[in-house]
């Protein structure tokens, strides 16, 4: 390291002789000195001339060096000064003890050598430009975690279009039938892989909220049971591809949670997803029950499968970012190592823990998922009737990507629905004034006029008897807030699933 020469030293101190030795030694030593003889004084020449290393005498006629020091700490444009108390009278262990508490950097008893004072300025110097770079590459490790951010929230928003295009194809071809195996099998495949997209898309975006400590929850009183019946519909398929049994045992009644349902999904679709991805033969099982009473009652999830086993060396760190059962080159398992510590970080959110198991290479894998249970009063409300929300409506569909835009349309069509469709924020705003919809699906990251502008345009000319359902590839939660403050109904993340759409579609 090159020592900074030419520093800037201030001298504070009202005994003239010892001022001047001090002063003639530092600058003989190369230093660039100035000197006060008062405490605010000092304080006036360190706003001014700001420093490097500031030689502040304890006793001083007007306040106290500590005093001194204290302010020079406590104001942002002199906290970074190295400070250096010196005292001919307040040599005590406490004296020094208070200095260094109160924020110096060094404390020299008087009289001391000149070769001393100068050793001990060059340290403090060294000191504050480690300091100084230290500051230097926090400050550049944030700004690179920023764009990292805004990077991933691009990314995102770029695929989850495409998939979002998809996966609404997917959902228009399942209800027609197939014209032979070979197209059952396509689809299946289309099918899955675009599942697989879409939740390593979530996974690669979540990571970022795990580092950060920002991954946020949208609680409510949730059944269980149904969270898991949905996922295992999802991965069903892919059980069946692989050859693969997938057993299930479920308690005869309700598991109500206090729970964010989406992230619940997320959890289990991770460890089944998992035990499915890495194991070749023999099968997989899922065993829900209840365990305790009361206050202590808990949901207790095991997903176990014969699959390639944990080995005991990476058991202990399974739930660590990036951490991988499947390290070998060939890495046929695929995955980005982010999916356990999601899992891990939710569940500990939700106020449960997860645990891992396995004897090692070739003996399988068990993870528990343990969640309490909440007993509160009353079940949810029942769900209005179906027979009167399948109704055909009148929707305008907002949708810059032209092959998104087509899907959503044929969808809709087929259910049904009477649909208008503008690809950008203007045109949406001025077919819903002239025509006004029952309700409007509008993605939010659109040219012109973007879906909130559009959403707080169509509540001041429309009114509140439009339904506004917000659809957008940028999924942190602070999307989701501006949304609903926009005067949106509802907020989807695509790619939105078409059974997921239609059960909105029927609550609004």
């Amino acid at each position: 390291m090159v020592e900074p020469r030419l520093a800037t030293v201030l001298n504070v101190n009202d005994d003239d002789a010892n001022r001047y030795l001090v002063n003639r030694i530092l600058a003989l030593a190369g230093y660039n000195v100035l000197e006060a003889a008062t405490g605010m004084g000092a304080l006036l020449m360190a706003q001014q001339h700001h420093p490097d290393v500031v030689i502040l005498d304890v006793k001083l006629p007007d306040i106290s060096g500590y005093e001194v020091c204290e302010r020079l700490r406590a104001d942002p444009n002199t906290a970074s000064m190295a400070v250096l108390h010196t005292s001919a009278t307040f040599v005590t262990s406490d004296k020094k003890v208070r200095g260094l508490e109160g924020g110096a950097d060094a404390y020299l008893t008087q009289p001391f050598e000149g070769a001393e004072l100068v050793a001990t300025v060059k340290s403090l110097l060294r000191l504050r430009h480690a300091e100084q770079v230290a500051r230097h590459r926090a400050n550049e490790l944030a700004e690179m975690d920023r764009r990292k951010d805004e990077f991933l929230a691009m990314l995102g928003h770029e695929l989850r279009n495409p998939l979002a295009a998809i996966m609404t194809a997917i959902g228009i071809l399942e209800r027609r039938p197939a014209s032979d195996d070979k197209e059952a099998r396509m689809r299946g495949i289309i099918q899955r892989q675009t599942n697989h997209l879409a939740r390593l898309v979530d996974d690669l975006l979540d990571v970022s909220r795990i580092t950060r400590d920002r991954v946020e929850l949208r609680p409510g009183r949730v059944d269980l049971i149904p969270v898991l019946r949905q996922v295992l519909q999802v991965l069903q398929p892919m059980a069946d591809a692989r050859g693969l049994g997938l057993e299930v045992t479920l308690p005869p009644g309700p598991l109500w949670l206090h729970a964010d349902a989406t992230r619940l999904e997320q959890v289990f679709t991770n460890l089944l997803d998992n035990a499915i991805k890495y194991t070749d033969a023999g099968g997989v099982r899922l065993d829900v029950a209840q365990e305790g009473v009361d206050g202590s009652a808990r949901a207790v999830v095991r997903v176990k499968d014969t699959g390639i086993g944990i080995p005991l060396g990476v058991l202990p760190r399974i739930f660590e970012l990036f951490a991988q059962a499947d390290t070998s080159l060939e890495r046929t398992r695929g995955g980005l190592g982010i999916g356990l510590t999601l899992v891990r970080k939710l569940v500990q959110l939700h106020g449960g823990e997860v645990l891992a198991h396995s004897d090692g290479p070739g003996t399988g894998s068990e993870f528990v998922v343990k969640l309490p249970l909440d007993h509160a009063v009353g079940a949810p409300a029942p769900a209005r009737q179906g027979a009167d929300l399948r109704r055909g409506r009148r929707v305008l569909l907002v949708e810059d990507n032209a092959d998104a835009r087509q899907a959503m349309r044929d969808l809709l069509e087929l259910w049904g629905h009477q649909v208008a469709v503008a690809p950008d924020g203007l045109q949406g705003v001025a077919l819903a004034v002239s025509q006004p919809p029952e309700l409007a699906l509008v993605d939010i990251g659109l040219p012109g006029l973007d879906g909130y502008r559009v959403a707080e345009t169509l509540r001041a000319r429309v009114g509140n008897g439009i339904r506004l359902v917000a659809m957008t590839g940028y999924g942190g939660p602070e999307g989701r807030d501006q949304a609903l403050r926009s005067g949106f109904d509802r907020h989807l993340v695509k790619p939105v699933k078409p059974d997921e759409l239609d059960r909105i579609l029927s609550e609004l």
